[in-house]
């Protein structure tokens, strides 16, 4: 495609075999390029919301490795970095893949990976560092791994803030840390544990799916977890759940499903993807629907409009979707079956943006030129 001009807003949806680009300046109509990696997995890519030009994919090669490679011109060129995120040799773990790629509010870039690790870098992801106060964290050998593997898959800075982050584990939870990294303390309070009889998930298993900050006040925290949906402000002792108007999944009386979503610009608006449950990792009946709060989580509003009633029997990732900054938001969601599907009116109604693509990893949006 034509090299995106500034104030485009670009689609990346990274996939089983490879990283497609998707850029357009009104939303309506788009130009693609693509497959970047051809043949790798790119569990997740963003393009840097700093400078609007600077595209990371985290990709797992055969000939690499788990990886991180950059481009600062849309995908005619990358560079790998001279070496992927390690563990110490002394710790006999080994970086599988990489799950997060996150720009941190310090100026340093970050990833989260399998076994669960988080990484800085300081150079654009030529080399990493260790955040070693969490990789080597009092307890860590008694860390369940979710299904996916015991993996670090989400990473939520704190704007204005530096020293501040959250970051996800599956199935070891949520930790905090308030000092840039040095240390860190549980915060599953409040959280069910998927195991049944298990009722302490500080420390039993407790499987966060994914987290998303409220755009107006970055003070409060959406969670969709393994069993459930919830909402956390800072100086709360405790998540509270959040699940009036959403599908239940019967076995467990809780939602189940993977992404969690905010909107850009709206206070208390959030959106998540239910799927059956996790015995059952499709849309309810065959039908897709994104459900929508606006008011907190107090209540939950359905989205159907464009998408799919019929045949919708796939998953939709914990990294697959994602809104941009646009006003009215646009909206973005990708399938393990290879659509992508776009709104761009915060959600109320839906087109097929990008079909037969390979299982999609993650979806993400950014402004060219930032903002």
């Amino acid at each position: 495609m034509p090299k995106p001009k500034k104030g485009d807003t670009v689609v990346i949806a990274g996939t089983r075999k490879g990283l497609f680009l998707f850029s357009s300046k009104d939303r309506r109509t788009w130009r693609s390029s693509g497959p970047f990696f051809a043949g790798d997995t790119v569990r997740h890519a963003i393009l840097d919301p700093r400078d609007g030009k600077t595209l990371y994919a985290a990709i797992t090669s055969e000939h690499w490795g788990a990886v991180v490679a950059r481009s600062t011109d849309f995908g005619a060129t990358w560079k790998v970095g001279e070496e992927g995120p390690r563990f110490s040799k002394e710790s006999g773990l080994s970086v599988t893949r990489i799950w997060q790629i996150q720009a941190g509010a310090d100026g340093d870039l970050y990833v989260g990976t399998e076994p669960a690790g988080l990484f800085r870098s300081t150079d654009g992801g030529g080399s990493w560092a260790s955040v070693d106060a969490l990789n080597y964290f009092p307890g860590r050998e008694e860390w369940p791994p979710g299904g996916g593997g015991l993996c670090l898959h989400t990473i939520v800075p704190y704007p204005r803030e530096p020293k501040r982050m959250l970051i996800g584990i599956s199935s070891a939870g949520i930790f905090g840390t308030g000092d840039g990294g040095e240390t860190w303390r549980n915060m599953n309070a409040g959280l069910r544990s998927f195991v049944e009889g298990e009722t302490n998930p500080e420390t039993g298993p407790t499987c966060v799916h994914k987290m998303a900050r409220d755009p107006k006040d970055p003070a409060i925290v959406y969670q969709q977890n393994h069993v459930g949906v919830y909402r956390r402000a800072r100086g709360e002792d405790a998540w509270t759940r959040i699940e009036k108007g959403l599908p239940l999944n019967p076995a467990r009386n809780a939602p189940f499903g993977f992404p969690m979503v905010t909107h850009p610009h709206d206070r208390g608006t959030a959106y998540v993807a239910p799927l059956e449950g996790d015995g059952n990792r499709v849309m309810p009946g065959g039908a897709m629907a994104l459900y929508r709060t606006t008011n907190g989580g107090k209540s939950w509003g359905k989205l159907t409009k464009g998408l799919p009633q019929k045949g919708a029997w796939f998953t939709v990732l914990r990294d697959g979707m994602r809104s941009d900054r646009n006003d009215p938001a646009g909206i973005y969601i990708g399938t393990t079956t290879g659509q992508v599907y776009a709104s761009r009116d915060d959600g109320d109604s839906w087109k097929l943006m990008a079909d037969h693509l390979p299982q999609v990893q993650c979806v993400e949006t950014g402004i060219v030129g930032g903002g």
